[in-house]
């Protein structure tokens, strides 16, 4: 099954029909909640039954926000496909609903929020659906503007679903060059259908990340079963799966943990293949020649 960012644009993928879909199905609202309810763990708010006011960026029909509502808290949601702002009016959400493309940033005042947290979106970004969306600036554009509108020292919680090491690492160092503090949490980071990707930042100075959560099966984590590292940003090494390792045997080259291994480099074949993909998205993409996919000369 196809990754649905690499299907459509957002706001074509989300029309009417698959709107409903999502919003009535059982299993993505129980997903909903518990990835929300996780979020909000993880901005850490003091026990003080204090309700807070939250941004949830890509909202999309208010599943989230219905758990936010139930959790206390109140909450603005931005969201670029209309259809699901649509169905979240029919089911009258408590939340407010701005139709918003997050690639365009945070249309709020300075310091209004006392945190975001944003449930499977951010991933969105990392494609270019024409040739006027360049991956980079549009994150670097929405992250920077949610650090204008967060409080000083407030959190944003981005849970979301990267397509390997390399884009989680694009997407941790834009909020990390723009200001923001904090990295990278990973639960469940044995597990292949468990896993989930946090990032957790705050507009302010650094402090420890929270603990994620560890083990095969998440039923087993609820009982108490067990802790893992934690990602870092680059401040602390020991846990981060971004960190390059290096390969013994004939074939040494820097690979990534996280992603497939290739002992005998990708090859020209590989490389082609990818180039033509990035033409299709409207890159710029250097010619093929001779030297495309050669391997390099071992360095002395």
């Amino acid at each position: 099954m196809s990754r649905p960012e690499l299907t459509a644009p957002p706001q074509e993928f989300y029309n009417d029909t698959e709107a409903r879909k999502y919003t009535t199905s059982s299993r993505v609202i129980e997903i909903q909640d518990r990835l929300t309810e996780r979020a909000v763990e993880l901005l850490n708010f003091p026990d003080d039954g204090t309700p807070r006011l939250l941004l949830d960026v890509g909202c999309g029909s208010g599943l989230s926000g219905d758990r936010l509502t139930e959790l206390g808290h109140v909450w603005i949601g931005t969201d670029i496909s209309k259809s699901m702002l649509e169905v979240a009016q029919e089911r009258e959400v408590e939340g407010g609903l701005i139709h918003y493309d997050m690639g365009h940033g945070c249309p709020f005042r300075p310091g209004v929020f006392d945190g975001c947290i944003s449930i499977s979106a951010v991933q969105w970004l990392c494609n270019a659906d024409n040739s006027q969306h360049n991956p980079r600036k549009r994150l670097k554009v929405f992250f920077t503007q949610l650090y204008r509108c967060l409080k000083r020292g407030a959190k944003a919680v981005m849970q979301f679903y990267p397509d390997g090491a390399i884009q989680a690492e694009m997407i941790t160092m834009a909020a990390l060059r723009v200001g923001f503090s904090g990295g990278l949490v990973v639960d469940y980071p044995n597990s292949t259908r468990a896993k989930k990707y946090f990032l957790v930042i705050a507009a302010g100075p650094p402090e420890a990340l929270p603990t994620a959560k560890d083990g095969d099966d998440e039923n087993e984590i609820e009982k108490g079963n067990g802790r893992a590292s934690i990602r870092m940003d680059g401040r602390s090494g020991a846990g981060d799966e971004r960190r390059a390792k290096k390969q013994k045997g004939p074939h040494k080259r820097t690979v990534y943990v996280g992603s497939k291994c290739h002992p005998e480099g990708k090859g020209k074949e590989w490389v082609v293949k990818k180039k033509e993909q990035m033409r299709g998205k409207g890159k710029n993409v250097p010619a093929d020649s001779k030297y495309t996919g050669r391997k390099r000369k071992e360095r002395i």
